[in-house]
């Protein structure tokens, strides 16, 4: 007697081609200022780089900061942002905090930085150059 046949037979599952994938939220945008000094920083590297890595980290007066450095390479797990004609790698660990961010380029007389407008921003210290952040709410 074949074992096979005690077996229950399982529920059919519903064909999953008919399922259209949900809309992946798009984590950060970048601005027409940010994208032209991400190609300036990418064309006079002095290694070849891929793009800016974005991220977040642990430290300051306001217990968080934006880390942009280069990328030299793409890895599995980085959160992918092309847009402008520039590429942007975020940090997997930052997604939720940078979710739904604006990054901008100002320069003035006194200084020329990466500005971050986002959304999950709760406060800022008195120097600027510490944030607080809450996780973007995944939607459910």
């Amino acid at each position: 007697m074949d074992d096979m046949t005690h077996i229950p037979k399982t529920e059919s599952v519903p064909n999953s081609s008919n399922l259209k994938p949900r809309p992946r939220p798009r984590v950060m945008q970048i601005t027409d200022a940010a994208a032209r000094r991400i190609a300036e920083l990418t064309q006079r590297a002095d290694s070849e780089i891929v793009g800016l890595r974005v991220g977040v980290k642990n430290g300051g007066c306001a217990g968080q900061s934006y880390t942009v450095e280069y990328a030299h390479e793409i890895r599995p797990t980085d959160e992918i942002v092309e847009e402008k004609g520039v590429k942007i790698l975020v940090d997997p660990k930052a997604v939720l905090f940078l979710l739904g961010t604006e990054m901008d380029y100002k320069a003035d007389k006194m200084q020329a930085q990466f500005v971050f407008n986002n959304p999950n921003q709760v406060s800022a210290c008195g120097c600027g150059e510490s944030v607080e952040l809450k996780p973007a709410k995944a939607e459910g």
